[in-house]
């Protein structure tokens, strides 16, 4: 039996959290981590596991039927319950964790006595630009996620050609900036050592990444290499230019007037 019960993969779009998660849930032996939380609303949490308001008393009855169908979507029948947590869905999960157990005196405290045990993951990736880049690409072709065989994974619009846009990008850019500065306070704040995984080398080596990240949690590592690659990349010569155009009008000398 795995010595953690939960973990929490803290991450933010575009930085390898979708690898990362059907990594971890092909294994057998790690739950299937998901955003089964991401959307800051509870009616659209209900929805989503399709769960009707009205069948309960009260909205507090709502929540912890809420958390219950989580935790089993996240168990997938294995002994460790997996979730994915993007840093903008982070404050209202805590809010609702709050309300199920406040007599618990940090988040930590509130995560373990809902989940069991809990590993916290942090998913990180160094060069913003290039997240940025990724981000913004995606938003406007619609194609989020390909196959490993090239097929698409997860698109949520109509393709369309992308456009670069560079206030776009530095707006992108400062928010995952911000967002990855947030999680380091949480950590902080909470007294969390986390695993840490650098997408640079979990896209270069997911197989040991995934090895690391089973080890962390005490199940056996060897398993992981038996799990295939998942996912290919997005990243083409439309991300080179973007990047490269980006850099060089930073560098470029501005007017003075």
């Amino acid at each position: 039996m795995a010595t953690y019960r939960s973990y929490m993969i803290c991450s933010s779009p575009r930085s390898g959290s979708t690898l990362l998660c059907k990594l971890l849930e092909a294994t057998g032996i790690a739950g299937k981590p998901e955003s089964y939380f991401h959307s800051p609303s509870l009616e659209d949490w209900l929805e989503s596991y399709e769960l009707e308001i009205g069948d309960y008393p009260n909205v507090d009855a709502a929540r912890v039927a809420v958390f219950r169908a989580a935790h089993a979507k996240g168990r997938a029948g294995s002994d460790v319950f997996g979730l994915r947590m993007q840093g903008k869905s982070l404050e209202f999960f805590l809010e609702q964790l709050g309300k199920l157990h406040p007599d618990q005196p940090t988040d930590v405290a509130r995560f373990r006595a809902q989940f069991g045990k809990p590993l916290f993951i942090h998913l990180t990736r160094s060069d913003k630009l290039g997240q940025a880049v990724s981000f913004v690409k995606a938003t406007q072709t619609g194609l989020w996620h390909k196959n490993s065989d090239g097929s698409e994974l997860e698109r949520l619009s109509p393709p369309a050609e992308p456009v670069y846009n560079r206030d776009e990008l530095e707006r992108c850019k400062y928010e995952f900036e911000v967002l990855d500065a947030r999680w380091l306070d949480w950590f902080a704040q909470e007294g969390i050592n986390p695993v840490t995984i650098h997408y640079d080398q979990l896209s270069r080596d997911p197989n040991g990444e995934l090895a690391r990240v089973l080890t962390a949690l005490d199940l056996d590592p060897s398993v992981a290499h038996a799990v295939a690659t998942p996912t290919a990349k997005l990243a083409d010569s439309t991300n080179q230019d973007w990047v490269r155009r980006f850099r060089t009008e930073d560098a470029a000398p501005r007017a003075r007037y």
